[in-house]
């Protein structure tokens, strides 16, 4: 027998340490060459290391959250054969140390294509309340819970898993977990239930008493990081402006019955994209990088626009470089590529570096008013709130228009009030007159 060491590999991007996200294997596990064993996060993207060689785990290294340097140990392997000649199927020249190559983490479960950042998943269906009720009282309903999960033991789920449970009263530590690492996801919440498709009245809720507590880590983590420093070095001002985008809509609305089948559905972030690409010359220290440290503004020619995409995993931005050399459709599939390949993890590092300014939206859940916080080193973000149809007075009556709220902070650094409302007020006249977004003076 002979001791193959995986050692932390080299991801690129000049990334010198990565962060553990999860184990996919635990110590006396077998695993095949290519089988994947861990998944570590850089600052830029999620990588999963496979295996090198058929073998069985003999140590891991580090846990859920911690930081390794690259090149430092992170798993031993115990292999076959002679003198560390390893035997299986993957034929693997034997070493002390085996390079592996990271690979992208891929595609989970399904995932539809997004028209866009801000357009919300699709509810899933409720699970059955009369069994989550009757299983949390022990009757004995639906399929076989098993044994709980030890006591304290926080079980591994996304917010929308945990919502989902609570809503329908399932204690989450009697769901087995197919998921990375035991994670529950919805597909074994709908397996759970499967045996019981009528809901039926739901039961009283009996109080709930326990205390649990998770470790801020991964994506979460770095997001909590970036989200302090911006809010504690950056003095944020908010300007909110109303917007008719009713004649915008009917364009939209145009375009779209009039597209090609290889065109992407057209939402309202191309047309702000294209207003943001007209109005930035006029106002560029709004496409703008701070160096707190230096006491620098970096100013930027090419357009590089970030789209606040919500992950399972949390918020992340995706970024369309050089937009202000896209057409209309280009900038409808690029927005719909990013963001699916950021929901499925299947960005590219690049994809989620570079931006000079940032758009955010919640979609139809947008509100009236938001406070977005800029992603820093830039020194604005566009928000976007819901489109509603409301009364405007026009000509002596009131007439329903669709009327949005744009939502935008800067940094009071180096962008006044009245040059942020110019920014805005500009961005509102071509949303409100379309036509002067495709119009060039020269």
């Amino acid at each position: 027998m002979a001791t193959h060491v995986v050692k932390v590999p080299d991801v690129g991007e000049g990334v010198a340490e990565v962060e553990l996200v999860a184990w996919f294997v635990t110590v006396g596990d077998e695993v095949k060459r290519n089988q994947m064993l861990a998944e570590v996060m850089t600052d830029k993207a999620n990588v999963e290391i496979p295996s090198p060689v058929d073998g069985v785990i003999a140590s891991l290294r580090g846990q859920p959250g911690e930081t390794s340097a690259v090149g430092s140990l992170l798993l031993e392997l115990t292999v076959p054969g002679p003198d560390g000649a390893a035997a299986g199927a993957g034929g693997a020249t034997p070493s002390d140390v085996v390079a592996v190559e990271p690979v992208p983490v891929p595609v989970r479960a399904p995932v539809s294509a997004a028209t866009s950042a801000v357009t919300p998943a699709t509810p899933r269906p409720p699970i059955g309340r009369r069994a989550a009720a009757e299983h949390n009282r022990g009757s004995g309903l639906g399929p076989d819970p098993g044994p709980p999960r030890a006591e304290g033991e926080r079980p591994r789920a996304t917010p929308s898993v945990r919502r989902r449970a609570r809503d329908g009263g399932i204690d989450l530590r009697r769901v087995p977990g197919t998921g990375p690492a035991a994670r529950i996801t919805h597909g074994d919440l709908d397996a759970y239930f499967a045996s019981d498709p009528d809901p039926g009245p739901m039961a009283g809720r009996a109080a709930d008493e326990s205390v649990s507590e998770e470790p801020i880590i991964g994506l979460r983590r770095r997001i909590a990081r970036a989200m302090v420093a911006s809010a504690s070095t950056i003095p944020h001002i908010t300007y909110v402006e109303e917007v008719d985008v009713t004649a915008l809509e009917d364009l939209r609305a145009v375009l779209n019955d009039g597209r090609r089948d290889d065109q992407p559905r057209l939402t309202i972030l191309p047309f702000l994209i294209r207003a943001l690409v007209n109005h930035l010359p006029e106002f560029p220290h709004l496409n703008a990088h701070v160096d707190d440290e230096r006491e620098l503004l970096t100013t930027y020619g090419g357009v590089h626009v970030g789209i606040a995409t919500q992950t399972e995993g949390g918020l992340v931005v995706p970024v369309v470089h050089h937009a202000e050399a896209d057409s209309l459709w280009t900038l409808a599939r690029r927005i719909t590529e990013l963001a699916e390949a950021a929901r499925t993890k299947a960005a590219k590092p690049g994809d989620l570096t570079g931006s000079t300014i940032t758009i955010t939206s919640l979609g139809a859940l947008g509100g009236l008013v938001t406070t977005p916080v800029i992603n820093k080193p830039e020194v604005a973000i566009i928000g976007v709130n819901k489109i509603a149809i409301r009364p405007v007075w026009i000509d002596g009556a009131f007439v329903p228009r669709k009327i949005m709220n744009l939502s935008s902070s800067f940094d009071h650094r180096v962008v006044d009030g009245w040059d942020a409302a110019q920014f805005i007020q500009r961005i509102k006249t071509s949303l409100e007159q379309p036509a002067l977004l495709f119009f060039d003076e020269s």
